[in-house]
């Protein structure tokens, strides 16, 4: 069995090779630990090995984890899965950057709570780029609606777009939604006259595609820790 280390230096090798692809340098690419389920220990192993950012998927699991490793001053931490709005409170309290906002209504409550605590919560839009029903996210036609609400919000600061593609055992099918993605990010700069530094895509299946598609955030969970501890 290889160690949590081995398999970030792997990583890493993966990462460096599509990004110079892409004409870019590893250290423009996040790695982000996609650590949901995973026990603190794991964690640690990840942060000795030198991953300082990590994401969670469900924020009272965040909370937690954030709570034991508070002595860990450089660690960022991303929230990465769907997020109810009665959670928003919480979420601006612990979290740097949110993945998922979707909608108009989390909007507000998002730059409500972070008014409250004299902060600027810094976000990005997810979008449901396969269209599909199962899946969290603004669809695409009703991106830039969003995008121009929330963009009026003083305490939301937008930083780009997520997305998670539709599952497919073939990593090169997820491409043509990493490409739009990208797309859809340059029309908004374009547009709103705005630089928009991340887009969020590719998980462990398919992470080399998407930083060759312009990634600068990569969700990495069972390549980097192993199977979930469900």
């Amino acid at each position: 069995m290889t160690t949590i280390r081995e398999n970030y230096e792997k990583i890493l090798e993966i990462a460096s090779k599509s990004a110079e692809k892409s004409g870019r340098k590893l250290d423009e690419i996040i790695i982000l630990g996609a650590s949901k389920t995973q026990p603190v220990e794991k964690l640690m192993e990840a942060y000795k090995a030198g991953l300082r950012y990590f994401g969670e998927n469900r924020v009272q699991e965040g909370i937690e984890k954030i709570e034991k490793l508070k002595d860990f001053s450089d660690i960022n931490w991303h929230l990465i899965g769907g997020l109810q709005t009665n959670k928003a409170k919480y979420a601006v309290k612990y979290f740097e950057l949110i993945h998922s906002l979707d909608r108009e209504s989390l909007a507000d409550e998002l730059d409500k709570r972070a008014k409250k605590i004299n902060k600027i919560q810094e976000v990005l839009i997810e979008v449901n780029i396969g269209e599909e029903d199962t899946k969290y996210g603004v669809h695409p036609d009703k991106l830039e609606k969003l995008f121009e609400y929330t963009l009026e919000k003083e305490n939301l600061k937008i930083l780009g777009l997520m997305c998670i593609p539709p599952y497919s055992e073939n990593k090169e099918d997820s491409r043509q939604y990493f490409a739009k993605l990208r797309e859809l990010k340059e029309k908004l700069e374009s547009k709103f006259k705005t630089n928009l530094p991340h887009l969020s895509m590719g998980m462990s299946n398919d992470f080399d595609i998407a930083i060759e598609e312009g990634a600068t955030i990569v969700r990495i969970g069972t390549l980097l820790f192993g199977e979930r501890n469900y």
